[in-house]
């Protein structure tokens, strides 16, 4: 039997003689999401529920050995936490630099009563040494303001600051919500040149909080570290924060900390994603697509296509059309609308969604890419459908945000219809999603006749195929035929 190997990360942080935060638990969260922890110490704390008694840095030379006997392991991410004084921030600075590691920092400046872990006239050195090689900073909203030295009450300040973090050399930043005053939701902001984005999730009343931002940082880090881009990270970071708090426990009468023991794989500690901060959440849903399984779920690019596949047994089916314009494009979607009615078949409109409410359709899909420019609200009044693509955990938090009628999964296998940035998920992924949801899951990419049973396994609403159908030379029959596989699979 072939021995198994884990991702490894380094934890540099302090232990907690409480065992609820700093390394303890580091450790159990990377273990927990399928990583191997190295450690190396900068302080041993007397600490415990009401109070921190001491704190014992550890020498510049113990913590320099510590790290040099790690060095040349396969280390995937630095994941840092209390730092004590600036000597030590330079020793780990310096293993970072030198090494290359992607840095994970969780500043861990005070603690929650007040106790100063860093010296508030070192911040500055701090911020200069260690911001610009971050991979990933996420501080709190006290720890915000100490690193940026700006107000952090309302999200433009938020924001603002963020802003500021990424000026000052951090390529990632999390700003983490849960000490604001919101009493309703814990808000975290995330920003980068490339994105920015507000995870949202409502607040569970819980005193059973301790080590969420060591947990928080450490669940993202093991994501890293497996290959997870930063934006699923930090989404599945939030995901195993809020599985962690509803699965946390007590330690004797007093507070006990988060408990992160699996990767997260239930819909409901999914964040809310929204690309500009939100006040006031819209909970209504989109309209069911029936009780009947969505089943073979065809995506042709011309109305001639119902008249050919419906009479086969379809009953539902996508019009996707990339080279119409003008009047060309709403006749195809009027005829499409017309022979749907005829079979009772429900119909969804690729992207043209003010046509598909101007026609009756059923239902409308759009990508990723068109939830900037789409009317959501218009969708949901004219009492359409929505059916909305996802890739990855980042595009599934954003696509659950809206509520839809169903979530498209893929590429399951590698697909040359459509030219993708993302691997293949294979069945065991489309199970995971399949699993975690709690809508019903459509899945799409390079599903030919040889891997549909296995697809169909999974217990998907909906197996979505393009070319299998539409380049067969009886499309009829292979449509009748892959119905039967999908109901001789379930």
């Amino acid at each position: 039997m072939l021995s198994k190997s884990k991702n490894i990360i380094l934890t540099i942080a302090a232990s907690d003689s409480l065992g609820m935060a700093g390394i303890s638990v580091d450790v159990k969260t990377q273990q927990a999401m399928g990583a191997h922890s190295l450690m190396a110490v900068t302080a041993n704390t007397a600490q415990n529920n009401y109070e921190v008694l001491s704190i014992n840095p550890v020498d510049v030379i113990p913590l320099k050995e510590q790290l040099q006997a790690l060095k040349d392991l396969p280390i995937s991410v630095v994941k840092v936490g209390m730092i004590c004084n600036i000597e030590q921030v330079r020793v780990i600075a310096n293993f970072v630099s030198t090494t290359g590691v992607p840095l994970v920092l969780d500043p861990v400046l005070n603690s929650s009563s007040g106790f100063e872990f860093f010296k508030t006239k070192d911040i500055a050195a701090y911020v200069d040494i260690l911001l610009p090689l971050c991979e990933l900073i996420t501080p709190n909203l006290m720890e915000t303001s100490l690193l940026t030295r700006l107000s952090v009450s309302t999200p433009e300040e938020i924001e603002l600051a963020a802003e500021s973090m990424l000026l000052l050399g951090a390529r990632n930043i999390l700003v983490k919500g849960g000490h604001s005053e919101d009493e309703d939701y814990c808000r975290d902001y995330f920003a980068s040149d490339e994105k920015c984005f507000w995870l949202s999730s409502k607040r569970q009343l819980t005193k059973n909080t301790r080590g969420t931002g060591c947990a928080l940082a450490s669940a993202i880090a093991s994501c890293l570290a497996g290959g997870f881009s930063i934006y699923d990270a930090v989404v599945i970071g939030k995901m195993a924060i809020n599985q962690g708090i509803r699965e946390s426990y007590s330690v004797a009468e007093g507070k006990g900390p988060v408990s992160i023991t699996r990767f997260p794989d239930d819909c409901v500690d999914l964040p809310r994603l929204t690309t500009s901060f939100v006040d006031v959440f819209n909970e209504e849903k989109f309209l069911p697509c029936d009780s009947i399984p969505l089943s073979l779920y065809p995506v042709v690019d011309r109305a001639i296509w119902l008249k050919k596949l419906l009479p086969a047994g379809v009953t539902t089916i996508q019009l996707r059309m990339k080279d119409l314009r003008g009047e060309l494009l709403e006749n195809e979607i009027k005829k499409a609308v017309e022979i749907a009615r005829q079979y009772s078949c429900r119909l969804f409109i690729n992207d043209y969604w003010q046509l598909a409410i101007k026609y009756g359709a059923y239902g409308v899909h759009l990508g990723q890419e068109d939830l900037e420019t789409a009317d959501i609200n218009a969708i949901r009044e004219a009492g359409l459908r929505l059916g909305l693509s996802s890739h990855c955990h980042f595009e599934v938090a954003r696509a659950s945000y809206h509520k839809p009628s169903y979530i498209a999964c893929g590429p399951v296998y590698h697909t040359d219809t459509k030219k993708m940035p993302w691997i293949p998920q294979g069945v065991s992924r489309l199970s995971y999603w399949v699993d975690a949801l709690d809508y019903p899951v459509v899945a799409i990419g390079g599903i030919n006749q040889q891997r549909i049973s296995s697809v169909a396994q999974t217990g998907v609403s909906g197996i979505a195929m393009i070319t299998a159908i539409t380049d067969s030379s009886e499309p009829e029959n292979t449509a009748s035929q892959f119905i039967e596989l999908i109901n001789t699979s379930k």
